[in-house]
């Protein structure tokens, strides 16, 4: 038993009673080292801070050093050491809300709570006002998350209702041809199983379960080039094939819903709208390669998805869809969702692995791949919502079928993620080898003003020059300009934006995500945070720019994961396509 503590409230009692909700945590983890992070989650809702003695308590149930357990509390941003007050508002600061007056509203907001910067809290109890990076809802910008509510399209005015969570909520925006993908989403509410079924969900597992071997869906799913949609493009039928070939007899698979790259929320959207494809698509490919369990892991900003997800799991348990034996047929697999608790790097496969289990979300080297040694050092399979997504419509209709769409090198359907100044921004379900312009278009409602840029694929994508408008949207043609797909984010600056300062607050991005392992990426991205900082305020020379660029260059070569390596994309692409006179 603890001894007696304070806890700050002035209240005396036994660890055990006080902390009885971190308690219950680690009984459900039987106390395992792996509970740690989901531990520290259930306490920082319980009481708004982790205490000393709260971690001091942790530390000593799971038999985990303190100062491991305070590298863990320290390292994710949901958590705090701090008593703050009971309501907790997020205001965004992405690009996409930046440029939709974010900034001011986030100043509205500490001025009403009567402190000078985000961050502090007010004597009085008032609301503590943080900055997101992010918060996934670029299509309704400026977003804020009070406590566990979203809430969008917030003006200054807005302010006292955001702060009681009375301002307007997200709404699912999507268009697209053909709506294969995204489909129910608008038509059927997301967890009535039965609605979803009527109109075939589940047909393509029983069909993979029942009539064909498991080498017969790999080599589907093969056939069809499927390649990951979350932006490292790697064949997903080819995966699945390793992780299959792999030795042993315990392998995981994991969903990775960790979407936290600025100007993407597709993954959102098909989770909220159609979470049950999704599974059904991890369901076939974790029977196809022998693997037991798997996790969905979800990033801490989607607490509405999170709902949805673990009463779509739910349904699926009562229908025999997961669980042993899964629909007579002998295949077993067991389902739990794990929660980032606020960093972008866990976006990365190998950092994602060290969060499930209970650590700082630090990158792992490679080799070995996770198709060998992922999480708990057992094969491990990791695919994107998006890509799982796809692989029903695969097995109902055959790989080739997917041929129909895109072109030689990227085929098939694409969700786009539309944000910034266009009229009608949202999730777009199209083709690959769409022109840029053709998507804003056809399905974005034009643009808002004579467009000075547009920034594909995220942070960690590049820019386009307005002259660019016509590149087709595949990974050939924009391979070219040095400017990745990435995620899906097709994010459009007009005449407005001073984009010397979007490419500051991007490389301020990475300098707050970065994990601080390697040495390129930790001093890397600060020294281009800085250059870019005397650029902004008129004091960088031309060696300056020219340095911007040969330091992006140098990290883009040697740091250990995409997050360093694709630091400098921005901003190599804006010195490329829009300052060509420098290059000389």
């Amino acid at each position: 038993m603890h001894a007696d503590v304070d806890h700050g409230s002035g209240a005396v009692s036994s660890g055990d009673e006080y902390f009885a909700v971190v308690e219950r945590t680690m009984q459900d983890f039987d106390y395992q080292e792996h509970g740690l992070v989901e531990v520290l989650i259930a306490a920082q809702e319980e009481f708004g801070c982790l205490s000393k003695d709260l971690l001091d308590y942790v530390s000593k149930k799971l038999h985990i050093p303190l100062s491991q357990v305070h590298g863990v509390a320290t390292f994710y941003d949901k958590f705090t050491l701090e008593t703050a007050g009971p309501t907790h508002a997020m205001v965004c600061t992405g690009p996409a809300c930046v440029i939709a007056g974010s900034r001011d509203v986030l100043a509205e907001a500490c001025a009403y709570t009567g402190v000078s910067e985000p961050g502090q809290t007010s004597d009085d109890g008032l609301p503590n006002v943080r900055e997101a990076t992010c918060l996934g809802l670029c299509d309704q910008a400026p977003a804020a998350l009070v406590n566990k509510h979203a809430q969008v399209n917030i003006t200054i005015d807005d302010v006292p209702a955001m702060l009681q969570g009375r301002a307007s909520s997200p709404q699912l925006k999507v268009s697209g041809k053909p709506r294969i993908l995204t489909g129910p989403i608008g038509r059927l509410e997301p967890t009535d199983l039965d609605a979803h079924r009527s109109e075939g969900a589940f047909t393509a597992l029983e069909r993979a379960l029942c009539t064909m071997a498991p080498e017969g869906v790999i080599e589907e799913v093969k056939t069809s080039r499927l390649t990951g949609r979350g932006g490292a493009s790697f064949q997903t039928g080819v995966k699945w094939q390793l992780a299959r070939d792999a030795p042993g007899k315990i392998k995981f698979f994991v969903c990775n819903f960790d979407e936290s790259e600025p100007g993407t929320f597709k993954d959102r959207v098909l989770m909220e709208g159609n979470p049950f494809r999704v599974i059904e698509g991890m369901t076939i490919g974790a029977c196809a390669t022998g693997a037991r369990e798997g996790y969905i892991f979800i990033r801490g900003e989607y607490p509405a998805a999170t709902k949805i997800v673990e009463e779509a799991i739910d349904e699926l348990y009562s229908a025999n869809l997961l669980g042993d034996n899964i629909l007579g047929t002998g295949y077993a697999f067991d389902l739990e969702v794990r929660h980032n608790a606020g960093a972008y790097i866990c976006g990365e496969e190998t950092a994602l692995f060290e969060a499930i289990e209970g650590k700082r979300g630090h990158p792992r080297l490679k080799p070995p791949y996770p198709t060998q040694t992922g999480l708990f050092g057992k094969p491990t399979i990791i695919n994107n919502v998006e890509t799982l997504a796809v692989v029903p419509s695969l097995i109902l209709n055959g790989g080739e079928w997917f041929f129909q769409w895109g072109t030689d090198r990227s085929v098939g359907l694409k969700l786009f993620c539309l944000s910034g100044h266009v009229m009608q921004p949202g999730v777009v379900e199209a083709p690959l080898g769409l022109t840029v312009r053709e998507l804003i278009e056809q399905f974005g409602g034009g643009f808002d003003g004579k467009p000075q840029a547009i920034l594909v694929g995220g942070a960690a994508g590049g820019f386009l020059h307005p002259d660019k408008l016509d590149t087709p949207l595949t990974h050939e043609d924009l391979g070219q300009l040095d400017v990745p797909i990435g995620s899906g984010a097709v994010m459009v600056f007009n005449q407005s934006v001073d984009l010397w300062q979007i490419l500051q607050s991007l490389a301020h991005f990475f300098v707050h995500e970065t994990c601080g392992r390697c040495a390129p990426c930790r001093l890397g991205t600060l020294q281009i945070y800085k250059l870019l900082n005397k650029i902004n305020l008129g004091l960088a020379a031309s060696a300056d720019v020219h340095s911007l660029e040969e330091l992006g260059g140098i990290i883009k070569k040697t740091c250990v994961c995409g997050l360093g390596m694709t630091a400098a994309n921005p901003a190599l692409t804006i010195l490329h396509h829009f300052m060509p006179a420098l290059q000389t």
